[in-house]
């Protein structure tokens, strides 16, 4: 309980501080307090979640798009803990994020853990993932083992799974069609390319973390921002424990694939992430290129740096993984990630989300 009163009375005045015409810190710190004594934790008020649910996203020390937090739209979805709510509000945020196109940075923050009352969890990585893909594998899993049938085709969504309490068995729904903006993929100089039938969800709605803000815990809040080209282009469909494109998209070019001399491996990353950027752009539908998103993340830090904050960052993450030094991101430091920064969006443990960690 201490811990709590602690956190709890460092966010609010942390809240006071940047919000200087909310009014009496200390009347609320004891409000607060008296809340914890009696209760075990406490409730927030909508400014104070909105306020939470923003500089989480501030510290995230591995996000580049960090310059927009003030404009995340944050949802307040407290009163929800069934399944079936949260299934039909997570397919709501996927079309209020997807805006036709135009993506938003949307959060949708359901009930918070209580003692003795968790709060439910969702336990797909995304609000958005293909079955076919690698890194679903132990979801597609799951959800077979709950009854799903699905799982055959290339690009084929994976459930929404959650699970309500630690004894309950998850639960699974279908995206409906209208919550899912997809683009298929071409590349602007070779026609060819689309014959390789690939497509890509627009809103990446991260799902599988929980948010954290003044001792109090929300572990179903998803959030997405927009993505940002190497995303799909290197990771998710370049990285050999992924999609594993490269070779596909090499011999599609005709690249000599006989040594790694060539640089094929190079050269067949950037057309499929020129495809990716070409794809969405002409699509309509947000999307940052490296370069770009590199500059406005500096334009971040200094924009911080004037309002006399640090800004937490995990090189690694922050550096582009296609021409990384070609950026404005690589050569400098950062300050390192802080662990202990509160708020903060928590990764859970994938086979455990209902552990101590939380």
């Amino acid at each position: 309980m201490a811990e709590r009163v602690h956190a709890a009375d460092a966010f609010i005045r942390q809240f006071a501080e940047e919000n200087p015409d909310s009014g009496d810190p200390e009347r609320r710190r004891r409000e607060v307090r008296r809340a914890i004594e009696s209760y075990g934790t406490y409730e927030h008020t909508t400014d104070e979640l909105v306020f939470g649910a923003r500089v989480a996203w501030r510290n995230a020390a591995r996000c580049i798009g960090r310059l927009y937090w003030r404009s995340l739209v944050v949802r307040d979805l407290r009163h929800l803990r069934h399944p079936d709510d949260i299934a039909e509000q997570s397919f709501e945020h996927l079309r209020l994020a997807g805006n036709g196109g135009r993506i938003r940075p949307v959060i949708s923050i359901f009930a918070p853990d209580r003692p003795g009352r968790p709060g439910a969890r969702l336990l797909s990585e995304q609000l958005v993932r293909y079955a076919d893909d690698p890194a679903s594998a132990e979801r597609l899993t799951l959800a077979r083992n709950l009854g799903w049938k699905g799982g055959k085709e290339e690009f084929e969504p994976l459930p929404l799974l959650v699970q309500a309490a630690p004894d309950r068995t998850p639960e699974y729904y279908e995206l409906p069609e209208d919550a899912l903006l997809e683009v298929e993929l071409r590349h602007p100089h070779h026609s060819g390319f689309a014959g390789l039938g690939l497509r890509w969800y627009a809103v990446p709605a991260v799902s599988d973390m929980r948010l954290e803000i003044g001792g109090v815990s929300y572990p179903a809040a998803p959030f997405n921002g927009w993505y940002m080209g190497t995303e799909i282009g290197s990771r998710n469909l370049g990285d050999s424990d992924r999609y594993d494109l490269l070779p596909s998209v090499a011999a599609l070019f005709d690249l000599d694939t006989a040594s790694d001399r060539s640089l094929w491996r190079d050269r067949a990353l950037v057309e499929l992430n020129l495809a990716v950027l070409h794809s969405f752009h002409e699509s309509g539908v947000t999307m940052a290129d490296h370069h770009t998103e590199s500059a406005r993340f500096l334009a971040h830090i200094e924009r911080e740096r004037r309002n006399g904050r640090s800004v937490p960052a995990d090189w690694s993450w922050i550096v582009p993984p296609l021409s990384g030094s070609a950026t404005p991101v690589f050569h400098r430091t950062y300050d390192p990630p802080d662990a202990g920064l509160r708020p903060a969006l928590l990764r859970r443990p994938a086979n455990d989300p209902w552990g101590t960690s939380d």
